[in-house]
């Protein structure tokens, strides 16, 4: 099912942090992506569904400058990419090519393109930063990714940054990195995301009030009881 708009605004509110923990709690324990990290700090939190590209090695009959204008290329996926989604490329952790630059970052920008998450690097960094489109990643580099990598399709699962990624999950990137919420959790996970921020507040309202961390987090069942007090004032 696609992200509501309700959905899509809950998720703008909760942290990675949260979120890895609910995954955590429901068997997920491999969701955050090693790697991505905001490529200009304090970029806001984004929300969106995933829309997948997968490089591989480089092999010099195929990663070419010519390869750029064929039709399965970068430019290829960036133009099948619908408005709203958060392109997830899979670049094996390899970061001495830059997979993408200011002028297909700009492209994907006016295609109103969420933004990018890679465990892979960022060419013309500052060319990119002055576009000022929403980019995670793992390092920045000069090459091409020509010079490293081989691309070869885009929407089918991939993994990023340790992290098995599906078309149409849900990638939640902020300045602590990226998440990926499996599609079927996703309204779940946001239920339960909402309840746990509301209490970690309250907690973390306890601790400076001189409260002792045993028995408040986690909480016992005397917190629990005085929690749901609290609520209901």
């Amino acid at each position: 099912m696609p992200l509501s708009a309700d959905l899509k605004k809950t998720l703008e509110k909760i942290s990675t942090a949260t979120l890895t923990t609910v995954l955590l709690k429901k068997g997920v324990r491999q969701s955050f992506m090693r790697g991505p990290k905001p490529l200009i700090e304090g970029t806001p939190r984004i929300v969106g569904e995933a829309f997948t590209l997968r490089f591989v090695p480089a092999r010099e009959d195929l990663a070419t400058p010519e390869s750029w204008a064929s039709p399965r290329s970068t430019r290829g996926a960036i133009e099948d990419m619908p408005e709203g989604v958060i392109a997830v490329a899979d670049a094996m952790g390899i970061t001495s090519a830059g997979i993408f630059g200011d002028i297909l970052v700009a492209r994907m920008k006016v295609k109103k393109v969420t933004g990018l998450v890679t465990d892979g690097a960022v060419r013309d960094g500052d060319g990119v930063k002055a576009v000022g489109f929403p980019f995670w990643c793992a390092a920045v580099a000069a090459p091409p990714s020509v010079a490293g990598l081989t691309f070869v399709n885009w929407q089918e699962p991939i993994g990023c940054g340790g992290v098995a990624v599906f078309p149409g999950d849900v990638i939640v990137a902020d300045n602590d990195g990226a998440v990926c919420v499996p599609q079927k959790l996703v309204e779940a996970v946001a239920k339960e995301a909402v309840e746990q921020e509301a209490f970690e507040a309250w907690a973390a309202d306890e601790v400076l009030k001189g409260a002792k961390l045993p028995g408040l987090y986690p909480p016992n069942e005397e917190t629990k009881a005085r929690y749901e007090a609290s609520r209901k004032k």
